[in-house]
């Protein structure tokens, strides 16, 4: 099988291509791989460090807001629009795949075009409770739309066929062991916390964690608290727990600027305060954690609050739109389920519910039919 995958530009583009790469091959050893992205996005990076052949074309999106800035911007974009459908074309029809598959981002748009006209059977995956405007345009185009949840699908082709997949995880997530995951962090069996804002960091989560931090400690709460204040906090997190005269570590605290065990800090948690991305989202359903989620509100189409609100609906989250997110709300809500374990738990099991068990096996499902009906032409 010929495999061409395009998306990128963020990491909540490509892990998801590079999981359905591996998805494929676990069925398919032989299959071949073409990933097709930016120059200049994350994927030029990750797509060769994973191994997979990564193929560039220039794309860039329409910037709405009127300045000098963006009229430079749009008329680039514009000369990416006009060169992007041959060199798309010419991509597909050099490597001739017998599957085409679109994650997201500026670069699918071209290629999965391309690939649909040129009578490849085409998929796509929405990561996104609120799709982006690539994947909007090509559900009309596709033979098949791939969805995380099914909220997402109102905002889509009214015709499309559709399956909803969920959103695959990174291995060592979905079987989490707490006492093994606070053993190996040196934690007891108290009230667990884990706060982040992703690689780089979210201003807010840290600004809140800067005074929920000693609001436990000082009270001599019984809370174990992992925080990963990312890089924009690299200057600021360490002196404020200073001037606070809170440890960065102690037999309750591990604060660094990035979590590198991510698995087993989800495995240890009891709740986790961060974004609301999907990946981030699909995890939490996978290993069954409440959560406190403030959505990102500077992303394409306030995503993040749709997605947030997934679980928020199904009670497994407590979601505070960042406008409301000051610390005191968020040591508000903290206190209430530190005095409330029982409602905790049940968000835990509300987030758990949410879970698609076997993502792998119906994004498979439905790539094998796709396959299947290029042999039957």
């Amino acid at each position: 099988m010929r495999v061409l995958l395009a998306g990128g530009g963020t990491g909540g583009h490509i892990n998801p291509a590079l999981a359905i790469a591996s998805i494929i091959r676990e069925h398919d050893p032989s299959a071949e791989f073409l990933f097709v992205g930016t120059p200049n996005g994350m994927e030029a990076r990750l797509v060769p460090q994973a191994g997979y052949r990564l193929e560039t074309m220039h794309v860039a999106g329409f910037q709405r807001k009127l300045s000098w800035k963006n009229v430079k911007r749009n008329v680039k974009a514009a000369y990416y629009l006009a060169t992007s459908q041959p060199r798309a074309r010419k991509i597909v029809r050099q490597f001739q795949p017998d599957v085409a598959i679109g994650t997201g981002g500026y670069v699918a748009g071209p290629i999965l075009h391309a690939a649909a006209h040129l009578g490849i059977p085409c998929a796509i995956h929405e990561q996104n409770a609120f799709p982006g405007v690539t994947n909007k345009m090509l559900s009309k185009e596709v033979d098949h739309v791939m969805l995380t949840v099914e909220q997402a699908l109102q905002y889509l082709h009214p015709n499309c066929a559709y399956t909803v997949t969920g959103l695959p995880v990174r291995g060592g997530i979905s079987h989490p062991d707490r006492a093994a995951a606070r053993k190996k962090l040196g934690f007891d069996d108290s009230m667990c916390i884990l706060s982040f804002g992703g690689s780089l960091g979210a201003g807010c989560i840290n600004d809140a964690m800067a005074e929920l931090i000693p609001w436990h400690v000082k009270n001599g709460l019984a809370i174990n608290h992992i925080h990963g204040y990312g890089g924009m906090g690299r200057d600021t997190f360490p002196k404020a727990m200073e001037q606070a005269g809170v440890p960065m570590k102690s037999d309750r605290l591990r604060i660094t600027e990035y979590i590198n065990d991510m698995d087993v800090c989800l495995a240890a948690a009891d709740l986790v305060i961060c974004r609301s991305g999907a990946s981030t989202l699909a995890e939490l359903e996978a290993v069954g954690r409440g959560s406190i989620l403030i959505p990102s509100p500077i992303v394409t189409g306030n995503h993040q609050l749709h997605n947030a609100n997934v679980l928020g609906n199904a009670g497994a989250a407590i979601v505070i739109e960042q406008k409301d997110a000051s610390p005191q709300r968020i040591i508000q809500e903290v206190e209430k389920l530190y005095q409330n374990r029982a409602k905790l738990e049940q968000m835990a099991v509300h987030a758990k519910g949410l879970e698609i068990p076997d993502t792998a096996d119906r994004i498979w499902k439905v790539i094998e039919g796709l396959t299947a009906s290029k042999q039957g032409k």
